[in-house]
């Protein structure tokens, strides 16, 4: 971390993808104490105009010197940019928060949840991280949504819990979206229609798979999610039992859980549960979050307990999380509890 005498410096590698500038946005929201953001980007042209923290600035080639003197480096491209350029940014000396998921396998990357730590204690403790020049995952949007629901609900004692995600196209980055918006418009106006991304039909479509040449697979990426959600909880909870089904829309992480306990649970105990770690309930009298109406929130937006009509202990949870900020406000966070005796 840097000296009382001199400013903070961050480094964003990845800054034109869409975790990139949702970054790049939040960082300049919290008023970091920031003198240097440094945009770097394998996508774009080195000396491409941009804009960091009110000030003009350009975007950085991926090259050794792009990283001296930075503090923070988070990796928010692609899972290439993260393996190729990892060790740049730690031999720089540089603490290194990914959101791309590759460097906990490649680096020993240690995944932090910040705001379920007194509910669920990382491994390696606070202290330990604040002074060392560390290597963290930010988890994804269904890794965190898996946790926090089976967090709150283990204190219910509940029996079993199954959690069936819709994943939006820009969890495929911006080529996801793009892929959903030509597809709709080309089958809009029966025109043949492109699936680079995809492989299949997504738009007006749920898809419980892709095409044989999209790459990840949906059944890649949901034993991916699965696999993260059981190391992260390590026994610690119930692991929940997760599904995807890729949903036609472009943003926002939707999801449908349902949860079963040994007797009926009062709803009112199992909301308080929730709202106990950060998720936000829905009033009585408000409707159920939506794709639309979490644009822009940082954290995972939930109706109210729905009981199952034939099962007396079984309940149903809907949710819904801007993926984009749910996951880089995570990040942000974990970069404020490495900041925190300097903020």
């Amino acid at each position: 971390m840097p000296s009382e005498n001199r400013p903070l410096r961050i480094a964003i590698v990845g800054a034109s993808s869409l975790r990139g500038k949702e970054l790049k946005l939040i960082i300049e929201e919290r008023n970091f104490p920031a003198a240097d953001i440094s945009l770097l980007d394998t996508s774009l042209p080195p000396g491409t105009l941009a804009e960091a923290a009110g000030e003009v600035t350009f975007v950085k080639p991926m090259e050794r010197e792009s990283f001296s003197g930075a503090d923070l480096v988070f990796f928010a491209g692609t899972e290439e940019e993260a393996r190729a350029n990892w060790k740049l940014a730690h031999d720089a000396g540089a603490s290194i928060i990914d959101l791309t998921g590759a460097l906990e396998s490649v680096a020993g990357a240690a995944a932090w949840i910040p705001e379920m730590e007194t509910l669920l204690p990382p491994p390696e403790p606070k202290e330990a991280k604040r002074a060392g020049k560390g290597i963290y995952s930010s988890p994804p949007p269904a890794v965190l949504i898996a946790c926090a629901l089976a967090v709150a609900l283990q204190d219910c004692k509940a029996q079993r819990l199954a959690i069936v995600f819709f994943p939006p196209a820009s969890e495929h980055e911006q080529r996801g979206v793009d892929e959903l918006e030509k597809q709709t418009a080309d089958l809009l106006m029966l025109h043949p229609f492109s699936q680079p991304v995809f492989d299949a039909q997504v738009a007006f479509n749920l898809l419980a798979g892709y095409g044989e040449g999209s790459r990840p697979s949906l059944a890649e990426m949901r034993a991916e999610i699965a696999k993260r959600i059981a190391s992260y909880l390590g026994g610690r909870a119930p692991i929940p039992a997760v599904q995807l089904i890729q949903a036609p829309v472009f943003y926002g992480y939707a999801f449908s859980a349902y949860a079963e306990f040994a007797v009926p649970m009062d709803a009112a105990k199992i909301e308080k549960a929730l709202t106990g770690v950060g998720i936000h309930l829905a009033a009585k009298d408000e409707p159920g979050p939506t794709n639309v109406s979490v644009a822009g929130e940082e954290r995972i937006q939930m109706a109210r307990v729905e009981r199952d009509a034939n099962v007396p202990a079984g309940i149903w949870l809907w949710g819904v999380a801007d993926n984009l900020r749910l996951a880089v406000a995570n990040a942000v966070r974990i970069a404020e509890e490495l900041l925190a005796p300097k903020i």
